[in-house]
Protein backbone atom coordinates (compact mmCIF):
# COMPACT_ATOMS: atom_id res chain seq x y z
CA UNK A 1 0.00 0.00 0.00
CA UNK A 2 1.94 2.82 -1.36
CA UNK A 3 2.95 6.07 0.20
CA UNK A 4 -0.04 7.96 -1.07
CA UNK A 5 -0.67 11.46 -2.17
CA UNK A 6 -4.00 13.17 -1.57
CA UNK A 7 -6.71 10.59 -2.35
CA UNK A 8 -9.32 13.31 -2.95
CA UNK A 9 -7.56 15.28 -5.65
CA UNK A 10 -9.27 15.76 -9.02
CA UNK A 11 -6.81 13.73 -11.08
CA UNK A 12 -3.27 12.43 -11.24
CA UNK A 13 -2.16 15.23 -13.53
CA UNK A 14 -1.40 17.59 -10.64
CA UNK A 15 0.70 15.09 -8.74
CA UNK A 16 4.47 15.75 -8.80
CA UNK A 17 6.89 13.24 -10.22
CA UNK A 18 10.60 13.39 -10.99
CA UNK A 19 11.25 14.98 -14.36
CA UNK A 20 13.91 12.48 -15.44
CA UNK A 21 14.48 8.80 -14.86
CA UNK A 22 17.64 6.75 -15.44
CA UNK A 23 17.71 4.34 -18.31
CA UNK A 24 16.44 0.85 -17.35
CA UNK A 25 19.01 -1.82 -16.56
CA UNK A 26 18.75 -4.14 -19.52
CA UNK A 27 19.06 -7.87 -19.08
CA UNK A 28 21.20 -10.23 -21.14
CA UNK A 29 18.43 -10.99 -23.64
CA UNK A 30 18.32 -14.48 -25.03
CA UNK A 31 21.24 -15.67 -22.96
CA UNK A 32 19.46 -14.78 -19.73
CA UNK A 33 16.21 -16.34 -20.90
CA UNK A 34 18.05 -19.60 -21.54
CA UNK A 35 19.47 -19.47 -18.01
CA UNK A 36 16.05 -19.19 -16.40
CA UNK A 37 15.35 -22.90 -16.74
CA UNK A 38 15.23 -24.34 -13.23
CA UNK A 39 16.83 -27.57 -12.13
CA UNK A 40 14.54 -29.81 -10.13
CA UNK A 41 15.59 -30.57 -6.55
CA UNK A 42 13.57 -33.18 -4.69
CA UNK A 43 12.15 -32.48 -1.23
CA UNK A 44 13.98 -33.85 1.78
CA UNK A 45 12.22 -36.75 3.59
CA UNK A 46 11.74 -34.54 6.65
CA UNK A 47 10.00 -31.83 4.61
CA UNK A 48 7.74 -34.32 2.89
CA UNK A 49 6.84 -35.82 6.28
CA UNK A 50 5.94 -32.35 7.55
CA UNK A 51 3.72 -31.69 4.51
CA UNK A 52 1.94 -35.03 4.91
CA UNK A 53 1.37 -34.36 8.60
CA UNK A 54 -0.05 -30.92 7.84
CA UNK A 55 -2.35 -32.37 5.17
CA UNK A 56 -3.61 -35.10 7.50
CA UNK A 57 -4.58 -32.45 10.01
CA UNK A 58 -6.37 -30.37 7.36
CA UNK A 59 -8.23 -33.18 5.62
CA UNK A 60 -9.14 -35.94 8.09
CA UNK A 61 -10.48 -39.12 6.55
CA UNK A 62 -14.16 -39.83 6.78
CA UNK A 63 -17.36 -39.93 4.84
CA UNK A 64 -18.41 -36.84 3.01
CA UNK A 65 -14.92 -35.61 2.22
CA UNK A 66 -15.24 -36.65 -1.39
CA UNK A 67 -18.66 -35.10 -1.90
CA UNK A 68 -19.72 -32.20 -4.06
CA UNK A 69 -18.54 -28.62 -3.70
CA UNK A 70 -15.03 -27.91 -2.53
CA UNK A 71 -14.21 -31.22 -0.83
CA UNK A 72 -10.95 -32.66 -2.02
CA UNK A 73 -9.33 -29.23 -2.09
CA UNK A 74 -6.97 -30.30 0.70
CA UNK A 75 -5.49 -33.04 -1.46
CA UNK A 76 -4.98 -30.56 -4.27
CA UNK A 77 -3.20 -28.23 -1.86
CA UNK A 78 -0.85 -30.98 -0.72
CA UNK A 79 -0.08 -32.10 -4.26
CA UNK A 80 0.43 -28.52 -5.39
CA UNK A 81 2.78 -27.88 -2.49
CA UNK A 82 4.73 -31.05 -3.21
CA UNK A 83 5.08 -30.08 -6.87
CA UNK A 84 6.02 -26.53 -5.98
CA UNK A 85 8.82 -27.71 -3.69
CA UNK A 86 10.53 -29.28 -6.70
CA UNK A 87 10.89 -26.01 -8.58
CA UNK A 88 12.35 -22.60 -7.87
CA UNK A 89 15.31 -23.79 -5.78
CA UNK A 90 17.86 -24.17 -8.64
CA UNK A 91 21.30 -24.90 -7.17
CA UNK A 92 20.65 -23.44 -3.73
CA UNK A 93 20.60 -26.78 -1.94
CA UNK A 94 24.02 -27.75 -3.26
CA UNK A 95 25.34 -24.27 -2.47
CA UNK A 96 24.03 -24.45 1.09
CA UNK A 97 25.48 -27.97 1.68
CA UNK A 98 28.82 -26.79 0.35
CA UNK A 99 28.76 -23.80 2.69
CA UNK A 100 27.98 -25.88 5.77
CA UNK A 101 30.63 -28.50 5.05
CA UNK A 102 33.30 -25.82 4.62
CA UNK A 103 32.45 -23.66 7.60
CA UNK A 104 31.18 -26.19 10.09
CA UNK A 105 28.37 -26.21 12.63
CA UNK A 106 29.31 -22.85 14.18
CA UNK A 107 28.88 -21.00 10.88
CA UNK A 108 25.60 -22.77 10.20
CA UNK A 109 24.29 -21.64 13.57
CA UNK A 110 25.36 -18.09 12.78
CA UNK A 111 23.59 -18.24 9.41
CA UNK A 112 20.35 -19.37 10.99
CA UNK A 113 20.64 -16.67 13.62
CA UNK A 114 21.27 -14.07 10.93
CA UNK A 115 18.22 -15.35 9.04
CA UNK A 116 16.07 -14.67 12.07
CA UNK A 117 17.55 -11.21 12.40
CA UNK A 118 16.92 -10.40 8.75
CA UNK A 119 13.39 -11.71 8.92
CA UNK A 120 12.56 -9.72 12.02
CA UNK A 121 14.26 -6.72 10.48
CA UNK A 122 11.77 -6.89 7.67
CA UNK A 123 9.02 -6.07 10.11
CA UNK A 124 10.55 -3.38 12.20
CA UNK A 125 13.80 -4.48 13.80
CA UNK A 126 17.18 -3.07 13.05
CA UNK A 127 19.56 -5.25 11.12
CA UNK A 128 23.24 -5.33 10.37
CA UNK A 129 22.70 -4.66 6.68
CA UNK A 130 24.50 -1.89 4.87
CA UNK A 131 22.27 1.18 4.89
CA UNK A 132 23.52 2.46 1.53
CA UNK A 133 21.30 2.26 -1.54
CA UNK A 134 21.71 -0.89 -3.67
CA UNK A 135 21.17 1.19 -6.81
CA UNK A 136 24.92 1.52 -7.19
CA UNK A 137 25.84 -2.07 -6.37
CA UNK A 138 25.50 -4.38 -9.40
CA UNK A 139 24.42 -7.89 -8.39
CA UNK A 140 23.80 -11.14 -10.21
CA UNK A 141 21.85 -14.27 -9.42
CA UNK A 142 23.43 -17.72 -9.43
CA UNK A 143 22.36 -17.95 -13.09
CA UNK A 144 23.92 -14.63 -14.04
CA UNK A 145 20.69 -12.60 -14.20
CA UNK A 146 21.07 -8.90 -13.37
CA UNK A 147 17.70 -7.37 -14.23
CA UNK A 148 16.74 -6.51 -10.65
CA UNK A 149 17.68 -4.18 -7.80
CA UNK A 150 17.36 -5.44 -4.25
CA UNK A 151 19.31 -5.20 -1.00
CA UNK A 152 21.28 -8.44 -1.04
CA UNK A 153 20.86 -11.37 -3.44
CA UNK A 154 22.75 -13.62 -1.00
CA UNK A 155 19.67 -13.66 1.27
CA UNK A 156 17.66 -15.60 -1.32
CA UNK A 157 17.73 -18.91 0.53
CA UNK A 158 16.33 -17.43 3.72
CA UNK A 159 13.62 -15.68 1.69
CA UNK A 160 12.71 -18.99 0.07
CA UNK A 161 12.07 -20.44 3.52
CA UNK A 162 9.74 -17.54 4.32
CA UNK A 163 7.81 -18.18 1.10
CA UNK A 164 7.44 -21.88 1.88
CA UNK A 165 6.00 -21.03 5.30
CA UNK A 166 3.52 -18.63 3.70
CA UNK A 167 2.43 -21.24 1.16
CA UNK A 168 1.19 -23.48 3.96
CA UNK A 169 -1.34 -20.80 4.94
CA UNK A 170 -2.42 -19.83 1.42
CA UNK A 171 -4.36 -22.89 0.22
CA UNK A 172 -6.45 -21.28 -2.51
CA UNK A 173 -3.43 -20.07 -4.48
CA UNK A 174 -1.92 -23.54 -4.30
CA UNK A 175 -5.18 -24.96 -5.67
CA UNK A 176 -5.08 -22.44 -8.52
CA UNK A 177 -1.56 -23.55 -9.37
CA UNK A 178 -2.62 -27.18 -9.54
CA UNK A 179 -5.96 -26.67 -11.24
CA UNK A 180 -5.04 -24.08 -13.86
CA UNK A 181 -1.35 -24.66 -14.49
CA UNK A 182 -2.00 -27.09 -17.34
CA UNK A 183 -4.08 -24.73 -19.43
CA UNK A 184 -2.00 -21.64 -18.50
CA UNK A 185 -4.81 -19.03 -18.44
CA UNK A 186 -2.25 -16.21 -18.24
CA UNK A 187 -0.01 -17.46 -21.05
CA UNK A 188 1.29 -14.39 -22.85
CA UNK A 189 0.37 -12.02 -20.03
CA UNK A 190 3.02 -9.50 -18.99
CA UNK A 191 2.05 -8.28 -15.54
CA UNK A 192 3.50 -5.14 -14.00
CA UNK A 193 2.98 -5.19 -10.25
CA UNK A 194 3.37 -2.58 -7.54
CA UNK A 195 2.37 -4.03 -4.17
CA UNK A 196 3.92 -4.83 -0.81
CA UNK A 197 6.74 -7.30 -1.34
CA UNK A 198 6.29 -9.85 1.41
CA UNK A 199 6.29 -13.64 1.61
CA UNK A 200 2.54 -13.64 0.97
CA UNK A 201 2.83 -11.45 -2.12
CA UNK A 202 5.65 -13.68 -3.35
CA UNK A 203 3.27 -16.65 -3.29
CA UNK A 204 0.89 -14.63 -5.48
CA UNK A 205 3.65 -13.55 -7.89
CA UNK A 206 4.94 -17.09 -8.31
CA UNK A 207 1.37 -18.36 -8.77
CA UNK A 208 0.91 -15.90 -11.63
CA UNK A 209 4.14 -17.23 -13.15
CA UNK A 210 2.92 -20.82 -12.85
CA UNK A 211 -0.27 -19.75 -14.62
CA UNK A 212 1.79 -18.51 -17.57
CA UNK A 213 2.44 -14.82 -16.82
CA UNK A 214 5.70 -12.93 -16.98
CA UNK A 215 6.01 -10.55 -14.03
CA UNK A 216 8.01 -7.49 -13.06
CA UNK A 217 7.53 -6.04 -9.59
CA UNK A 218 8.16 -2.93 -7.50
CA UNK A 219 7.13 -2.04 -3.94
CA UNK A 220 4.20 0.23 -3.13
CA UNK A 221 5.53 1.05 0.35
CA UNK A 222 9.06 2.12 1.29
CA UNK A 223 9.01 0.27 4.64
CA UNK A 224 7.13 -2.99 4.01
CA UNK A 225 9.54 -4.87 1.73
CA UNK A 226 11.03 -8.06 3.16
CA UNK A 227 14.55 -7.99 1.75
CA UNK A 228 15.01 -11.74 2.00
CA UNK A 229 11.81 -12.37 0.04
CA UNK A 230 12.80 -9.86 -2.64
CA UNK A 231 16.09 -11.75 -2.98
CA UNK A 232 14.28 -15.09 -3.33
CA UNK A 233 12.03 -13.69 -6.06
CA UNK A 234 15.01 -12.27 -7.96
CA UNK A 235 16.90 -15.56 -7.65
CA UNK A 236 13.82 -17.36 -8.98
CA UNK A 237 13.85 -15.19 -12.12
CA UNK A 238 11.35 -12.43 -11.31
CA UNK A 239 12.75 -8.92 -11.88
CA UNK A 240 12.20 -7.10 -8.55
CA UNK A 241 13.07 -3.50 -7.79
CA UNK A 242 12.58 -2.84 -4.09
CA UNK A 243 14.26 -2.82 -0.71
CA UNK A 244 13.26 -1.87 2.79
CA UNK A 245 13.88 1.79 3.67
CA UNK A 246 13.78 3.34 0.20
CA UNK A 247 13.93 7.10 -0.06
CA UNK A 248 11.26 8.96 -2.01
CA UNK A 249 13.69 9.23 -4.92
CA UNK A 250 14.44 5.51 -4.69
CA UNK A 251 10.72 4.73 -4.72
CA UNK A 252 10.12 6.37 -8.11
CA UNK A 253 13.44 5.11 -9.47
CA UNK A 254 12.37 1.53 -8.70
CA UNK A 255 9.02 2.00 -10.44
CA UNK A 256 10.84 3.40 -13.47
CA UNK A 257 13.17 0.42 -13.65
CA UNK A 258 10.29 -1.97 -13.13
CA UNK A 259 8.36 -0.58 -16.10
CA UNK A 260 11.35 -0.86 -18.42
CA UNK A 261 9.33 0.77 -21.18
CA UNK A 262 12.05 0.45 -23.84
CA UNK A 263 12.55 -3.30 -23.50
CA UNK A 264 9.40 -4.82 -21.98
CA UNK A 265 5.84 -4.02 -22.98
CA UNK A 266 3.29 -4.85 -20.24
CA UNK A 267 -0.29 -5.81 -20.99
CA UNK A 268 -1.68 -6.05 -17.42
CA UNK A 269 -1.26 -3.93 -14.25
CA UNK A 270 -1.70 -5.11 -10.66
CA UNK A 271 -1.56 -2.04 -8.44
CA UNK A 272 -1.91 -1.26 -4.75
CA UNK A 273 -2.37 2.46 -4.21
CA UNK A 274 -2.31 3.67 -7.80
CA UNK A 275 1.32 4.82 -7.96
CA UNK A 276 2.28 2.49 -10.81
CA UNK A 277 -0.82 3.40 -12.82
CA UNK A 278 -0.14 7.07 -12.04
CA UNK A 279 3.47 6.85 -13.24
CA UNK A 280 2.57 5.18 -16.54
CA UNK A 281 -0.24 7.68 -17.11
CA UNK A 282 2.11 10.62 -16.52
CA UNK A 283 5.32 9.36 -18.15
CA UNK A 284 4.43 6.65 -20.67
CA UNK A 285 0.76 6.99 -21.66
CA UNK A 286 1.48 5.20 -24.95
CA UNK A 287 1.87 1.94 -22.99
CA UNK A 288 -1.87 1.89 -22.38
CA UNK A 289 -2.54 0.93 -26.00
CA UNK A 290 -1.20 -2.57 -25.18
CA UNK A 291 -2.64 -2.87 -21.66
CA UNK A 292 -5.81 -4.94 -21.34
CA UNK A 293 -6.73 -3.89 -17.84
CA UNK A 294 -5.85 -2.77 -14.32
CA UNK A 295 -6.53 -4.60 -11.06
CA UNK A 296 -6.47 -2.22 -8.07
CA UNK A 297 -6.58 -3.29 -4.43
CA UNK A 298 -6.55 -0.15 -2.26
CA UNK A 299 -9.20 2.43 -1.41
CA UNK A 300 -6.90 5.29 -2.46
CA UNK A 301 -6.14 3.73 -5.84
CA UNK A 302 -9.86 3.12 -6.41
CA UNK A 303 -10.65 6.77 -5.62
CA UNK A 304 -8.23 7.77 -8.35
CA UNK A 305 -9.59 5.32 -10.90
CA UNK A 306 -13.17 6.48 -10.34
CA UNK A 307 -12.06 10.10 -10.72
CA UNK A 308 -10.32 9.22 -13.98
CA UNK A 309 -13.37 7.35 -15.23
CA UNK A 310 -15.67 10.24 -14.36
CA UNK A 311 -13.40 12.68 -16.19
CA UNK A 312 -13.22 10.40 -19.25
CA UNK A 313 -9.46 9.83 -18.87
CA UNK A 314 -9.44 6.16 -17.93
CA UNK A 315 -7.84 4.43 -20.91
CA UNK A 316 -8.50 0.77 -20.06
CA UNK A 317 -10.94 -1.35 -18.03
CA UNK A 318 -10.21 -1.74 -14.31
CA UNK A 319 -11.43 -4.14 -11.64
CA UNK A 320 -12.03 -2.80 -8.15
CA UNK A 321 -10.78 -5.53 -5.81
CA UNK A 322 -10.95 -3.25 -2.76
CA UNK A 323 -14.75 -3.33 -2.66
CA UNK A 324 -15.04 -7.06 -3.20
CA UNK A 325 -16.68 -8.77 -0.25
CA UNK A 326 -13.68 -11.07 0.11
CA UNK A 327 -11.41 -8.02 0.51
CA UNK A 328 -13.62 -5.91 2.77
CA UNK A 329 -14.85 -8.65 5.08
CA UNK A 330 -11.61 -10.56 5.43
CA UNK A 331 -8.46 -8.61 4.60
CA UNK A 332 -9.65 -5.27 5.98
CA UNK A 333 -11.40 -6.67 9.05
CA UNK A 334 -9.65 -9.84 10.21
CA UNK A 335 -6.17 -8.94 9.02
CA UNK A 336 -6.20 -5.60 10.85
CA UNK A 337 -7.86 -7.15 13.88
CA UNK A 338 -4.82 -9.34 14.44
CA UNK A 339 -1.99 -7.20 13.10
CA UNK A 340 -2.79 -3.96 14.96
CA UNK A 341 -1.80 -5.57 18.26
CA UNK A 342 1.34 -7.08 16.75
CA UNK A 343 2.46 -3.69 15.44
CA UNK A 344 1.84 -1.87 18.72
CA UNK A 345 3.56 -4.51 20.82
CA UNK A 346 6.65 -4.85 18.63
CA UNK A 347 7.28 -1.12 18.46
CA UNK A 348 6.32 0.13 21.91
CA UNK A 349 6.00 -2.86 24.29
CA UNK A 350 2.90 -1.07 25.58
CA UNK A 351 0.46 -2.65 28.02
CA UNK A 352 -2.95 -2.20 26.37
CA UNK A 353 -5.22 -3.17 29.25
CA UNK A 354 -6.72 -0.07 30.85
CA UNK A 355 -5.30 2.33 28.27
CA UNK A 356 -7.51 4.87 26.48
CA UNK A 357 -7.39 4.85 22.68
CA UNK A 358 -9.23 6.72 19.94
CA UNK A 359 -9.73 5.02 16.57
CA UNK A 360 -10.44 7.45 13.74
CA UNK A 361 -12.81 5.74 11.32
CA UNK A 362 -15.17 2.79 11.84
CA UNK A 363 -15.02 1.09 8.46
CA UNK A 364 -13.88 -2.52 8.24
CA UNK A 365 -10.31 -1.61 9.26
CA UNK A 366 -11.56 0.48 12.19
CA UNK A 367 -13.93 -2.28 13.28
CA UNK A 368 -11.08 -4.77 13.40
CA UNK A 369 -8.81 -2.42 15.36
CA UNK A 370 -11.55 -1.55 17.87
CA UNK A 371 -12.46 -5.19 18.45
CA UNK A 372 -8.83 -6.17 19.07
CA UNK A 373 -8.16 -3.31 21.48
CA UNK A 374 -11.43 -3.85 23.35
CA UNK A 375 -10.63 -7.54 23.82
CA UNK A 376 -7.47 -6.62 25.74
CA UNK A 377 -9.26 -4.19 28.02
CA UNK A 378 -8.53 -0.92 26.24
CA UNK A 379 -11.09 1.86 26.59
CA UNK A 380 -11.87 2.73 22.96
CA UNK A 381 -13.40 5.89 21.50
CA UNK A 382 -14.37 6.26 17.84
CA UNK A 383 -14.47 9.27 15.53
CA UNK A 384 -16.62 9.13 12.39
CA UNK A 385 -18.09 11.36 9.68
CA UNK A 386 -20.49 8.72 8.33
CA UNK A 387 -23.67 8.47 10.45
CA UNK A 388 -24.18 4.82 9.46
CA UNK A 389 -20.72 3.78 10.62
CA UNK A 390 -21.13 5.97 13.71
CA UNK A 391 -24.38 4.19 14.59
CA UNK A 392 -22.65 0.83 14.15
CA UNK A 393 -19.93 1.94 16.56
CA UNK A 394 -22.53 2.99 19.12
CA UNK A 395 -24.37 -0.33 18.80
CA UNK A 396 -21.05 -2.16 19.30
CA UNK A 397 -20.54 -0.33 22.58
CA UNK A 398 -18.08 2.41 21.60
CA UNK A 399 -18.50 6.08 22.37
CA UNK A 400 -18.47 8.20 19.20
CA UNK A 401 -16.80 11.54 19.87
CA UNK A 402 -14.77 14.26 18.15
CA UNK A 403 -11.01 13.89 18.29
CA UNK A 404 -10.61 17.39 19.72
CA UNK A 405 -12.70 16.34 22.75
CA UNK A 406 -10.50 13.42 23.80
CA UNK A 407 -7.05 14.31 22.42
CA UNK A 408 -5.83 15.50 25.84
CA UNK A 409 -6.55 12.28 27.76
CA UNK A 410 -6.07 9.34 25.36
CA UNK A 411 -2.93 7.21 25.40
CA UNK A 412 -2.97 6.37 21.71
CA UNK A 413 -4.49 7.65 18.45
CA UNK A 414 -4.99 5.26 15.51
CA UNK A 415 -6.15 6.51 12.10
CA UNK A 416 -8.14 4.18 9.79
CA UNK A 417 -9.85 6.46 7.27
CA UNK A 418 -7.79 6.67 4.06
CA UNK A 419 -8.41 10.44 4.11
CA UNK A 420 -5.99 13.36 4.58
CA UNK A 421 -5.15 15.44 7.67
CA UNK A 422 -7.47 13.49 9.93
CA UNK A 423 -5.08 14.32 12.77
CA UNK A 424 -4.07 17.97 12.39
CA UNK A 425 -1.58 20.15 14.22
CA UNK A 426 -4.29 21.40 16.57
CA UNK A 427 -4.89 17.79 17.70
CA UNK A 428 -1.17 17.07 17.96
CA UNK A 429 -0.63 20.08 20.20
CA UNK A 430 -3.36 18.84 22.55
CA UNK A 431 -2.05 15.29 22.91
CA UNK A 432 -0.53 14.40 26.25
CA UNK A 433 3.09 13.52 26.83
CA UNK A 434 3.86 9.97 25.63
CA UNK A 435 0.77 9.58 23.43
CA UNK A 436 1.27 6.90 20.76
CA UNK A 437 0.30 7.93 17.23
CA UNK A 438 -0.01 5.52 14.30
CA UNK A 439 -1.87 4.88 11.04
CA UNK A 440 -3.70 1.75 9.93
CA UNK A 441 -5.37 3.31 6.89
CA UNK A 442 -3.82 3.05 3.47
CA UNK A 443 -2.76 6.64 2.89
CA UNK A 444 0.29 8.18 4.56
CA UNK A 445 -1.41 11.58 4.62
CA UNK A 446 -3.85 10.87 7.46
CA UNK A 447 -1.55 12.56 9.98
CA UNK A 448 -0.36 16.11 9.27
CA UNK A 449 3.33 15.43 9.76
CA UNK A 450 4.41 18.37 7.61
CA UNK A 451 3.37 20.69 10.44
CA UNK A 452 5.76 18.86 12.77
CA UNK A 453 8.83 19.25 10.57
CA UNK A 454 9.65 22.75 11.74
CA UNK A 455 12.66 24.30 13.42
CA UNK A 456 11.20 24.29 16.93
CA UNK A 457 10.24 20.59 16.82
CA UNK A 458 12.87 17.94 17.50
CA UNK A 459 12.71 14.39 16.08
CA UNK A 460 14.50 11.59 17.89
CA UNK A 461 14.77 8.04 16.51
CA UNK A 462 14.56 5.66 19.46
CA UNK A 463 14.30 2.36 17.59
CA UNK A 464 13.47 1.27 14.03
CA UNK A 465 10.12 2.76 12.93
CA UNK A 466 9.71 4.58 16.26
CA UNK A 467 10.31 8.34 16.58
CA UNK A 468 9.85 10.71 19.47
CA UNK A 469 8.58 14.07 18.26
CA UNK A 470 9.54 16.54 20.98
CA UNK A 471 7.90 19.93 21.58
CA UNK A 472 9.87 22.95 22.90
CA UNK A 473 8.40 22.41 26.39
CA UNK A 474 9.66 18.81 26.47
CA UNK A 475 6.38 17.08 25.61
CA UNK A 476 6.81 14.18 23.25
CA UNK A 477 4.56 11.92 21.21
CA UNK A 478 5.56 8.46 20.01
CA UNK A 479 5.16 8.29 16.22
CA UNK A 480 5.18 4.85 14.57
CA UNK A 481 6.37 4.17 11.00
CA UNK A 482 6.42 7.90 10.21
CA UNK A 483 2.65 7.78 9.81
CA UNK A 484 2.73 5.01 7.22
CA UNK A 485 0.87 1.72 7.39
CA UNK A 486 1.63 0.27 10.83
CA UNK A 487 1.04 -3.44 10.35
CA UNK A 488 3.06 -3.93 7.17
CA UNK A 489 5.81 -1.52 8.28
CA UNK A 490 6.26 -2.72 11.85
CA UNK A 491 4.88 -6.24 12.10
CA UNK A 492 3.58 -9.10 10.00
CA UNK A 493 0.13 -9.93 8.68
CA UNK A 494 -1.72 -13.28 8.68
CA UNK A 495 -0.94 -15.29 5.55
CA UNK A 496 -4.32 -17.01 5.51
CA UNK A 497 -6.30 -13.76 5.29
CA UNK A 498 -4.01 -12.46 2.57
CA UNK A 499 -4.62 -15.68 0.66
CA UNK A 500 -8.24 -14.57 0.25
CA UNK A 501 -7.27 -11.21 -1.23
CA UNK A 502 -4.43 -12.61 -3.35
CA UNK A 503 -6.72 -15.24 -4.87
CA UNK A 504 -9.24 -12.53 -5.72
CA UNK A 505 -6.48 -10.52 -7.42
CA UNK A 506 -5.33 -13.53 -9.43
CA UNK A 507 -8.87 -14.29 -10.62
CA UNK A 508 -9.42 -10.63 -11.54
CA UNK A 509 -6.27 -10.68 -13.67
CA UNK A 510 -7.41 -13.87 -15.39
CA UNK A 511 -10.85 -12.38 -16.03
CA UNK A 512 -9.55 -9.16 -17.59
CA UNK A 513 -6.85 -10.88 -19.60
CA UNK A 514 -9.06 -13.63 -21.05
CA UNK A 515 -12.24 -11.56 -21.54
CA UNK A 516 -13.41 -11.33 -25.16
CA UNK A 517 -13.09 -8.02 -26.94
CA UNK A 518 -15.80 -5.58 -25.94
CA UNK A 519 -16.92 -7.25 -22.71
CA UNK A 520 -15.39 -4.49 -20.61
CA UNK A 521 -15.42 -0.81 -21.47
CA UNK A 522 -13.07 1.89 -20.18
CA UNK A 523 -14.62 1.89 -16.73
CA UNK A 524 -14.24 0.45 -13.21
CA UNK A 525 -15.94 -2.88 -12.46
CA UNK A 526 -16.62 -5.05 -9.44
CA UNK A 527 -16.07 -8.79 -9.50
CA UNK A 528 -19.35 -10.75 -9.59
CA UNK A 529 -20.52 -12.29 -6.30
CA UNK A 530 -20.14 -15.75 -7.80
CA UNK A 531 -16.40 -15.21 -7.92
CA UNK A 532 -16.34 -13.92 -4.32
CA UNK A 533 -18.14 -17.07 -3.25
CA UNK A 534 -15.73 -19.25 -5.21
CA UNK A 535 -12.74 -17.65 -3.46
CA UNK A 536 -14.35 -18.22 -0.08
CA UNK A 537 -15.16 -21.84 -0.93
CA UNK A 538 -11.50 -22.58 -1.69
CA UNK A 539 -10.58 -21.68 1.90
CA UNK A 540 -13.29 -23.67 3.70
CA UNK A 541 -11.50 -27.07 3.67
CA UNK A 542 -8.83 -25.59 5.95
CA UNK A 543 -11.47 -25.44 8.69
CA UNK A 544 -13.03 -28.77 7.72
CA UNK A 545 -16.21 -26.81 6.97
CA UNK A 546 -19.12 -28.55 5.24
CA UNK A 547 -21.59 -26.39 3.32
CA UNK A 548 -25.30 -27.12 3.41
CA UNK A 549 -27.13 -27.30 0.10
CA UNK A 550 -30.22 -25.43 -0.99
CA UNK A 551 -33.02 -27.64 -2.29
CA UNK A 552 -34.69 -26.92 -5.60
CA UNK A 553 -37.81 -25.77 -3.76
CA UNK A 554 -35.82 -23.46 -1.48
CA UNK A 555 -33.92 -21.99 -4.42
CA UNK A 556 -37.19 -21.33 -6.22
CA UNK A 557 -38.62 -19.68 -3.10
CA UNK A 558 -35.61 -17.36 -2.79
CA UNK A 559 -35.37 -16.73 -6.51
CA UNK A 560 -31.73 -17.82 -6.78
CA UNK A 561 -29.74 -20.63 -8.33
CA UNK A 562 -29.07 -23.48 -5.92
CA UNK A 563 -25.40 -23.17 -6.85
CA UNK A 564 -25.22 -19.44 -6.15
CA UNK A 565 -24.57 -16.62 -6.11
CA UNK A 566 -26.46 -16.33 -2.85
CA UNK A 567 -26.18 -12.55 -2.54
CA UNK A 568 -27.08 -9.80 -5.03
CA UNK A 569 -24.33 -7.73 -6.63
CA UNK A 570 -25.27 -4.77 -4.43
CA UNK A 571 -24.38 -6.74 -1.28
CA UNK A 572 -21.39 -5.39 0.63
Amino acid sequence: MAEERDPTEASWEDMPLPDEYPEPNLGNGTAEEENTKHQSVKCSPNLLQMLKAAESRRTPPGPGRDGAGVSGTGELVAEALKTDMQIQFTDQKQEFNKHTSNTGRRSLSHSISQSSTDSYGSVGSDSSEDESSPRYKPQRTSKGLSDFCIKNIKQAEFGRREIIIAQQEMPALMVLRKGASGEKPLAGAKVLGCTHITAQTAVLIETLSVLGAQCRWAACNIFSTQNTVAAALAEGGTPVFAWRGESEEDFWWCIDRCVGAETWQPNMILDDGGDLTHWIYKKHPSLFKNIKGIVEESVTGIYRLYQMSKAGRLCVPAINVNDSVTKQKFDNLYCCKESILDGLKRTTDVMLGGKHAVVCGYGEVGKGCCAALKALGTVVYVTEVDPICALQACMDGFRVIKLSEVARQVDMVITCTGNKNVVGREHLDRMKDGCILCNMGHSSTEIDLVSLRTAEMRWERVRPQVDHVIWPDGKRIVLLAEGRLLNLSCSTVPSFVLSVTATTQALALIELYSAPEGRYKQDVYLLPKKMDEYVASLHLPTFDAHLSEVTDDQAKYLGISKHGPFKPNCYR
